[in-house]
């Protein structure tokens, strides 16, 4: 492994309750650490079942030089290969998804199934054991419909974070979703502060008018009274409690899963604005035909966060998932998926416009905020500076953050 020291150093010098220290931001040294070594030790999350929805769908992961395919096989089982050919390397499938009957690699024709097994390897020598050649598989968990893939040879635990997802996501029936929609964005701004940003809402107010059509921000570590230290958190809390008791008469639980004893991750149902009843601009539903069984009357989205590269909203009618992936040290991709009933048909049941209009505004908004803030750290001025009692989620990535990359360089 390469030498760290330095990451190292930095790590040591991270204070409780401020941000990390520059270089940990911006130098090409984090990058290569993070993708090299720390993210390939961790669960990382990757698509849903929707992506690959029938036998022979395929979907591309790319995490720097690693790419893996996520590929559900004739028997349904959904399994993950390093995208890369046994006979002398070349990367198999080279567009971002796909539908095959197998999986050929493009250069000399070696050709595999869908399990990954070896079919055919032309003109090779005596002795030569095609059992011995199949596909190199990555570790791949399906959590309620979301994907997750671990690079390293012995994946961390995951079944808390199964559990406690699962539980609560089984209603919106993923198995059952369609890809309406898929959106890239490149961010100028490193990674982790691509996810800081979206640990708080803090910022919401004065920069995401489209998303507060719909979400009145609690929950999102802004006015519920276990997020907000101020004076404002008792006026609210008798309302949000009075929120909570009409989603547990409707049988839906209300009680957030906050990354639990160090897990990574967080399940929460808040609320929606005074008579939303999903995410949308007018806070009506984008699709009539409904994903859970509880009707369109219910004020409330459900949402999960996951360490360290994911979040994820439920509405009634739709899912709305996002993946957060570096791709250098000073940019990153932020795709979002949205996800409708498997029989909803575009202009009948939904309008795409509708259906994306709230997040493509945000994930833009958002863009310019994490641009803005990588140019500030980027100044010779820039110094750790101390974090609000609304960011306390982005506090908690930090965490994540350097407790794991502790411990993968064994520095205390």
């Amino acid at each position: 492994m390469q030498n760290f020291d330095h990451i190292a150093a930095q790590l040591s010098a991270v204070r409780p309750g401020h941000t990390l220290p520059q270089s940990l931001y911006i130098s090409d040294e984090a990058f290569a650490f993070d993708t090299q070594v720390l993210l390939k030790s961790l669960w990382l999350y990757a698509c849903t079942t929707a992506h690959v929805k029938k036998p022979g769908d395929w979907y591309v992961f790319e995490l720097a030089n690693n790419s893996v395919i996520i590929v559900r096989g004739r028997d349904g089982e959904i399994r993950a290969f390093h995208n890369t050919c046994k006979h002398r390397g070349a990367r198999i499938c080279n567009e971002a998804s796909g539908n095959n009957a197998r999986l050929s690699c493009p250069y000399h024709f070696w050709t595999y199934g869908l399990d990954g097994k070896l079919i055919i390897a032309r003109g090779m020598p005596d002795g030569f054991d095609k059992a011995d050649n199949g596909l190199s598989p990555v570790a791949v968990e399906n959590i309620g419909g979301l994907l997750f893939i671990c690079l390293a040879d012995t994946p961390p635990p995951i079944d808390r974070a199964r559990a406690d997802i699962s539980a609560e996501i089984g209603m919106y029936n993923l198995g059952q979703l369609k890809v309406a929609y898929q959106a890239d964005l490149i961010d100028n701004a490193n990674w982790k502060l691509v996810m800081e940003n979206n640990r708080e809402c803090y910022h919401c107010e004065s920069n995401h008018p489209e998303l507060l059509q719909s979400l009145d921000g609690k929950g999102f570590g802004k006015g519920l009274p276990e997020d907000n230290t101020s004076g404002e958190a008792s006026q609210a809390e008798s309302a949000i409690e009075a929120q909570r008791a009409g989603w547990r008469a409707s049988g839906l639980n209300s009680e957030p899963v906050e990354f639990p004893d160090g897990w990574w991750h967080r399940v929460a149902r808040i609320g929606l604005a005074e008579g939303a009843n999903s995410q949308t601009l007018d806070g009506k539903p984008a699709c009539d035909k409904l994903i859970w069984p509880h009707g369109d009357d219910h004020n409330t989205s459900l949402s999960v966060w996951t360490q360290p590269n994911s979040w994820h909203h439920f509405c009634c009618d739709h899912v709305v998932s996002f993946s957060v992936m570096p791709l250098t040290a000073d940019k990153t991709l932020v795709r979002t998926s949205w996800l409708v009933h498997e029989d909803a048909v575009a202009d009948v049941d939904y309008d795409l416009d509708h259906l994306t209009a709230v997040w493509r505004a945000t994930n833009d908004q958002d863009r310019v905020l994490a641009e803005m803030n990588h140019a500030g750290i980027c100044s010779d001025g820039y110094r750790p500076g101390q974090y609000s009692a609304e960011e306390k989620f982005v506090e908690t990535f930090k965490e994540f953050y350097v407790d794991n990359a502790k411990s993968v360089l064994n520095v205390t």
